[in-house]
């Protein structure tokens, strides 16, 4: 067997929890902290794969092995590996508290509806887009990837932090700071976690299942469930096509340039995206916002006409879904291909609108196919009777990057 003990945050690891083991494994101050069993061989935890070849000698010679770790080995931590490479039923593992635990636990707040995400030698973009998302996440912290750089990609969002440093030790640090705020501060290295909070929306409603709100129950919602224009706005028929080829997922970030009612904006965020919606009109600005609280969910609004604005938000998405456009189509379309990671999809009601935006994604290395999708609704008429009542057609393109993820989960 190979036993995996975590050191809780505050409560740490017994003296004796190595007596007996012919091979300790862990981080330097793990192993200072126990009484080493005489004779037994240390490996202090730096690079994993060489610390794993030599339990592997230990495990294949049926000599006991112990392996020290922090909070809970089996989140985020070193029971995967150990897992994958010798097999569950070889391990037995002993968690502490974990770091999140503890962090929700001085905030004094219930973390069964948290997102938690680990930016620990990882992409910080997914943390980002998961705090732009929902309402409550813990961040694991890394080098470059700590409370100064979450807070300057999210200064903007309204969000608080709760930046937990050194926990459980007697240099542990507990503050409370906006965005803005973590962004031009030295943290140094000792954060543990970081809770980013929507104040508002931080406790949250009672559930039986723990971890994020569920995804919806359906979607392609019909038009009357968002506030619009004369009808201007993307028929259900149409986004569900759109969000089926868009795969908008937790730890995405998602446009809707020309959003109008913002209807697929909202359907993204409603599918745990984070979504920037572009909209040229003022009163459009505000319908989208207004749908956007209406079905709960968070989507960044900007005023601003395409493709001018786009040069101003940021960090290239993952998806884009062109809704409008008008003569800028091509160019418009052309940008968002250029920067999108992984799709782009446009909704064209003008037939000679058509080639121009197709050759703008070919024109930026997109694969791109299409369909014209025509439905009839059924509609009643007098008498009791039922008619099939036209929708007006529309195109819908898209171009895919060769070779992008769109599979799976984000990293």
């Amino acid at each position: 067997m190979i036993t995996v003990v975590g050191a809780g945050t505050g409560s740490p690891l017994p003296e004796d929890v190595a007596d007996g083991a012919e091979l300790v494994v862990g981080g330097r101050r793990h192993l200072d902290a126990v009484r080493l069993p005489e004779g037994a061989r240390t490996v202090v935890l730096g690079a994993l794969a060489p610390a794993l070849d030599t339990v592997a000698q230990y495990v294949a010679e049926g000599r006991p092995v112990t392996v020290l770790a922090s909070g809970d080995p089996g989140f985020f931590g070193i029971v995967r590996a150990l897992a994958e490479r010798f097999g569950s039923e070889r391990l037995d593992v002993r968690p502490g508290v974990s770091s999140v635990a503890a962090a929700f636990a001085r905030a004094g707040l219930p973390w069964d509806d948290a997102v938690v995400a680990s930016a620990h030698g990882r992409d910080l973009r997914t943390a980002v887009h998961l705090c732009r998302a929902y309402p409550k996440v813990a961040v694991l912290t890394g080098p470059g990837a700590g409370p100064a750089e979450l807070g300057a990609a999210l200064r903007d969002d309204g969000r608080v932090f709760v930046v937990a440093s050194a926990l459980g030790s007697a240099e542990e640090r507990v503050k409370r700071v906006t965005p803005a705020e973590a962004a031009v501060r030295d943290w140094g290295t000792a954060v543990s976690v970081v809770l980013c909070l929507d104040r508002a929306r931080a406790l949250g409603p009672v559930r039986a299942v723990a971890g994020p709100r569920p995804g919806p129950a359906g979607w392609a919602l019909d038009e009357d469930a968002f506030a619009h224009r004369d009808s201007m706005i993307t028929k259900f028929e149409v986004r569900a096509l759109a969000l089926a080829r868009l795969g908008p997922r937790p730890g995405d970030l998602v446009w809707d340039v020309g959003a109008g009612s913002g209807s697929v904006a909202v359907e993204c965020a409603r599918l745990g995206a984070a979504v920037t919606a572009v909209e040229k009109t003022p009163d459009g600005v505000g319908r989208v916002r207004a749908n956007a609280a209406a079905h709960g969910v968070d989507v960044r609004v900007v005023h601003g006409a395409a493709p001018g604005v786009l040069a101003g938000l940021g960090e290239d998405p993952d998806a884009v879904f062109v809704g409008g456009g008008g003569r800028e189509l091509p160019a418009i379309v052309a940008e968002c291909a250029r920067r999108a990671r992984r799709v782009v999809v446009v909704a064209v009601a003008a037939l000679d609108r058509v080639p121009a935006a197709r050759e703008a994604l070919l024109g930026a290395g997109l694969e791109c196919d299409g369909v014209l999708l025509q439905s009839s609704r059924l509609a009643p008429l007098p008498g009791d009777v039922t008619r099939l009542a036209a929708t007006n057609p529309v195109f819908l393109l898209w171009g895919v990057r060769p070779h992008s993820r769109i599979e799976g989960v984000a990293p």
